[in-house]
């Protein structure tokens, strides 16, 4: 099938390097300003001309066209037609249009859980797991030092102080550490020197990343549109902490430079201003009312996760809405069909449903939607910032503190090391309950070590259940997280008594994995050198 026949040999000539193709009725748009795409798709909406002809007559007519990337290509004829779109319209959705990478480096792992809050969005995030922190910048370890303490310098000089010797700790034991594994887990005649080095590597930076601090500091790389940059700006700007109104701030303007237009309202007094103040006076009253209704904090419970909502209809649910697509019954009549059948014609629906599962990415359709689970979660920050990437989930958490106490490995003690770590979480409380005390309970969250415990909230389907907790249950994966999902997997079966659902997650691995790595790094060798990329 072709298209475009209609265009003439000037128009195709000039058109040709911003198009992959000009023939046929699939192509992608090239060398193009962000807000130009965006604008040139919004208005493509509106017009019966074909993409590539509308972008001729509009966009580049007039602009110098014919070379490609020219920074000027459409750019006056897109903010024209946005500011008419948001305008008048109060079309929001054009501003999904165009999307940008951008990097934030030196941001605190405080920042980047507010950096990786939103859902419609890509992160990457630079992993204390691969990365250590042993080196010095300008003569400086790797952390923050808030900008609410200069007017606190006696606790600003604790602070530093504190975390100084925190990293001090980390850097002197991380090679004692990987000694002390490679005792216990000697190399395997058939591994290599680069498999059993990365793995040893691996054990040692994942048992000692909890004594680094809240404040350490990482990489971020975000894609996102312009639509979920907006929302993130306008958060960030009504957020309390400095270091977030800061980077708001750069992003901002960097951002302008790239998509300008979709970012006009973030800062107008009667927009962006009038929302990110609903932001700050709605977390003042609730911060203010929570106080008064529900102060303190509990004890750490026996449970490291605990189910707290589910729905025990929910695998009726769940067959209903497996049945609902090839059917012309309405919802509600096969609820009741679901209802009246026995267990094993339901089992039959679900297996159907599910299918041959080859790999844990082949996952069964929306009817698992259906039902969720909601989990309350007490583990360790380290393990935290692992599962709150999982972002099509409801995820909310409180605040960071030393109140629920800490975790410790059990290689820690026996490779010697627990008096320094002991040290280290001491100080950290002492350091925390300083800044407290002098009004800051938000920045005193960047005093808190890693191995400090959280308390968040995750509420998901079972088809995001499905997807978190086979994925982050794997061999390679960090021990706290895996000890954290298995127990949502073994509730969701004998709690929720859903265990069709929980016999559907077939590649939930249960399993104790002594040095996590290791597998992997045989399996990517093995790709290596079988010449395979994938």
């Amino acid at each position: 099938m072709t298209t475009g026949g209609q265009l003439t040999d000037a128009v195709r000539a000039a058109i040709a390097p911003y198009f992959t193709n000009l023939d046929r009725p699939v192509f992608a748009l090239v060398n193009l300003p962000e807000t130009v795409k965006g604008a040139l798709f919004a208005r493509y909406s509106r017009s019966a001309k074909p993409l590539r002809q509308l972008f001729h007559d509009e966009f580049l007519s007039g602009a110098g066209g014919g070379q490609a990337g020219a920074p000027g290509v459409g750019v006056e004829r897109a903010d024209r037609l946005y500011q008419r779109v948001f305008t008048e319209y109060g079309d929001d959705s054009v501003a999904q249009l165009g999307g940008v990478h951008l990097a934030v480096e030196d941001a605190s792992n405080v920042l980047t859980k507010i950096l990786e809050r939103g859902r419609l969005m890509a992160y990457l995030e630079q992993s204390t797991r691969y990365i250590p922190y042993t080196e010095r910048r300008d003569g400086r370890w790797r952390y923050l030092v808030p900008a609410e303490l200069d007017g606190h310098p006696a606790l600003r000089a604790k602070y530093i102080e504190t975390l100084d010797a925190a990293f001090e700790v980390y850097a002197r034991w991380i090679d004692p550490m990987r000694a002390w594994f490679e005792r216990r887990y000697p190399k395997a005649p058939g591994d290599s020197d680069a498999v059993y080095r990365a793995a040893i590597r691996a054990k040692a930076l994942d048992t000692l990343r909890g004594l680094l601090p809240a404040a350490t500091q990482s990489n971020v790389g975000i894609y996102g549109t312009g639509q979920a940059y907006e929302a993130l700006l306008l958060r960030m700007r009504a957020h309390p902490l400095a270091e977030a109104r800061a980077t708001a701030d750069l992003m901002l303007a960097e951002l302008r430079k790239v998509i300008p237009a979709f970012l006009t309202r973030v800062d107008q007094p009667d927009r962006g201003d009038r929302w990110s103040r609903y932001f700050a006076d709605n977390r003042a009253r609730m911060e203010e009312l929570a106080a008064r209704l529900a102060p303190g904090a509990t004890a750490p419970p026996g449970d490291e996760v605990t189910l707290t909502d589910f729905d025990p209809e929910g695998e009726i649910k769940v067959v209903a809405a497996a049945l609902y697509p090839y059917t012309l019954r309405s919802d509600a009549e096969l609820l009741e069909v679901a209802r009246r059948m026995s267990d094993e014609e339901r089992e039959a629906v679900l297996r159907a449903c599910v299918g041959d599962r080859g790999n844990r990415r082949h996952k069964p359709g929306r009817a698992f939607e259906r039902t969720s689970y909601r989990f309350d979660v007490l583990t360790d920050y380290g393990a935290f910032r692992d599962l709150q990437r999982h972002r099509m989930l409801t995820i909310d958490w409180q605040l960071l503190t030393t109140a629920h106490g800490h975790i410790r490995p059990e290689a820690v003690v026996e490779a010697g090391a627990a008096a320094d770590w002991q040290m280290v979480m001491e100080r950290s409380a002492e350091l925390h309950a300083g800044i407290v005390a002098a009004g800051l309970p938000l920045v005193a969250q960047y005093a808190v070590s890693m191995a400090h415990r959280v308390r968040f909230v995750m509420h998901m389907n079972a088809r995001e259940a499905m997807h978190v907790i086979e994925l982050r249950t794997q061999p390679s994966g960090h021990p706290a997280y895996r000890r954290v999902c298995q127990q949502m997997h073994r509730l969701i079966e004998h709690v929720a008594g859903h265990k069709a659902i929980a016999r559907a997650m077939s590649f939930v691995d249960h399993s104790e994995v002594e040095l996590e790595r290791l597998q992997e790094e045989r399996r990517l060798e093995a790709k290596r050198q079988s010449g395979q990329t994938g």
